[in-house]
């Protein structure tokens, strides 16, 4: 039995950016890399591509790769890896987006030694140390706060941890066209003292023991992801532990054309 396996979703319909596993990145598709950095990680046994798509299909089979057809109701690339992985003989899942060609193996690799590392843990996932206010502000950027043992406490696209005593707040008062009063804040703080607050955005890669992923799956989402829109927070209602290492690693989304040409001209990147 191969322990543990790394599983890409991919669609070929996305809303913002249509075809883009088929998409071409310095010569080759963000399926291809994304699928060579998960090969590169040590502790996998297996890589394959899960779609709904024949053409997806088709493209990861010219490379040698490996694929599975999926159903195409799936709402989230997690009920995608969950079918997949149904299928498949293993003990940890491995959630790599297939939309992050810059993902390295020593970050897949550390997911996986958080669940061989800790028992208790059901899902396995990285965060980053946050060194920009802008993203401390950003609701695109999710953020996490853990306890004493790594363990996810929760996640928010607001603020967390909010520093009371330190952070300066400027209110700025706007009103709707219904007329309500509504309160924006802007976080004023120096840059060399912000180097001092511990917040950590979250990295989208998650490992799950296989019996955790299939009973994730069949949940129905709960009021706080309901309310974020963050597909994680239906673990932690339900109870189910997430731990999280620190990583020194960041990633690049490729959620549109734009960020495609931005990746194209990233020279610091080799692929």
């Amino acid at each position: 039995m191969q322990r543990v396996v790394a599983i890409i979703p991919a669609r070929y319909n996305s809303t913002r950016f249509p075809g883009k596993p088929l998409a071409s990145l310095k010569g080759k598709t963000l399926i291809q890399h994304v699928y060579a950095q998960a090969s590169a990680a040590s502790l996998v046994d297996y890589v394959a591509v899960a779609t709904d798509d024949r053409r997806i299909f088709d493209a990861v089979a010219a490379f040698g790769g490996n694929a599975v057809m999926t159903s195409g109701t799936h709402k989230s690339g997690t009920d995608r890896i969950a079918e997949a992985a149904g299928h498949t003989e293993c003990e940890i899942v491995i959630n790599v987006q297939g939309d992050e060609p810059f993902i390295k193996p020593e970050m897949i690799d550390d997911v996986v030694n958080l669940l061989y590392n800790d028992e208790r843990a059901s899902i396995g996932t990285l965060a980053k140390k946050i060194t920009d206010i802008n993203e401390i502000l950003s609701p695109h950027v999710v953020k996490v706060v853990m306890d004493n043992e790594g363990f996810a406490l929760y996640f928010s696209r607001s603020p967390i941890p909010y520093y009371r005593n330190e952070w300066k707040l400027q209110n700025t008062e706007h009103r709707t066209r219904k007329t309500q009063h509504i309160n924006t804040f802007e976080l004023q703080t120096p840059d060399p003292e912000f180097q001092k607050f511990n917040c950590y955005k979250h990295i989208g890669i998650y490992g799950y023991r296989k019996d955790a992923l299939i009973s994730f799956s069949s949940m129905s989402q709960s009021r706080l992801e309901q309310i974020e829109k963050l597909e994680q927070l239906r673990a932690l209602s339900a109870g189910m532990k997430i731990k999280v290492k620190e990583t020194e690693f960041d990633t690049f989304g490729i959620d549109t054309t734009e960020d495609l040409r931005k990746a194209e001209e990233w020279q610091s990147i080799s692929l």
